[in-house]
């Protein structure tokens, strides 16, 4: 079976947010790891891992001049990539306030679209 290159779409702006944010520089690279997670079939744990504990949620990680930047997301029918927020990374730990906000806009993503698809039934 041939890959099918995955698709990446944002839940609400705190991605798009976050992005504008960097650097010309940190935007390039921040691009260059979400083209290889939409073109690669398996992508290192070096750009992607998920968070233990997290119930699906991911990282992706991206390091720019000695700095790391972590957006959290998840998968959605196994081929599309939801974006939620970014930050830089200042300390070993991830802070636990960046996962909680993840975790609350990842459930807000899945009701939405549970939302969305009983009203498009019921139509």
């Amino acid at each position: 079976m041939e890959f099918e290159e995955r698709k990446i779409i944002f839940h609400g702006s705190n991605f798009a947010d976050f992005y504008l944010e960097q650097s010309t520089k940190v935007q390039e690279k921040i691009e260059f790891v979400l083209r290889i997670i939409r073109q690669v079939e398996r992508v290192s744990k070096k750009f992607l891992s998920p968070m233990s504990g997290t119930d699906g949620l991911y990282e992706i990680r991206v390091e720019y001049s000695s700095n790391i930047y972590r957006i959290f997301c998840c998968f959605d029918n196994g081929n599309i990539v939801v974006l939620f927020n970014g930050f830089q990374k200042k300390t070993q730990k991830t802070p636990l306030k960046e996962i909680e906000k993840a975790l609350r806009l990842k459930r807000e993503y899945f009701e939405l679209k549970k939302t969305q698809e009983n009203e498009s039934r019921s139509n």
